[in-house]
């Protein structure tokens, strides 16, 4: 299989946050961010993969600041780290408010898929062609990640 670059799959999410979207304070309701996040992260694996996908697991969600009704919702996702069949994707969550433009991170997020067939059966997936520093420090975090999942999942 042909390696594939981050910059591949980069996804950009852009919508507004809409009464319905938010809780009786104002502010978006984080399962809808999780909603969000799921979306975003499964657009850039599927840009990596060109196969059907399964979401597997949600590592390190956080939620670090409010995003008010009225503001942008910003998610910027790129695959991290491929492994046989799954891979990992980094979802990061800004809000931008619309009259200032001022932009602050509000939740970062890291998940798998698992990329399968028609049938339920899990098929290879491209590598991940790591060419800077930075990808490659990402791509060696989403491997402890990894193993730190796994080593739950084994005790379970």
């Amino acid at each position: 299989m042909t390696p594939k670059r981050p910059s591949d799959s980069a996804t950009e999410m852009v919508q507004v946050v809409l009464p319905n979207d938010a809780n009786p304070l104002g502010f978006i309701l984080g399962g809808t961010v999780m909603h969000l996040i799921d979306i975003a992260g499964a657009i850039a694996c599927h840009r990596h993969t060109r196969t059907l996908l399964v979401t597997a697991a949600v590592d390190g969600l956080q939620f670090l600041n409010p995003i008010k009704v009225g503001d942008l919702i910003i998610l910027k996702a790129r695959v991290t780290a491929a492994f046989s069949t799954s891979l990992e994707v980094e979802v990061e969550v800004f809000s931008e408010e619309t009259l200032t433009g001022t932009r602050r991170l509000t939740s970062l997020a890291y998940l798998t898929f698992v990329a399968i067939d028609g049938k339920g059966g899990r098929v290879p997936v491209p590598p991940l062609l790591l060419e800077t520093p930075e990808e490659r420090r990402k791509a060696e975090e989403a491997k402890v990640r990894r193993a730190e999942r796994l080593k739950a999942k084994a005790a379970r």
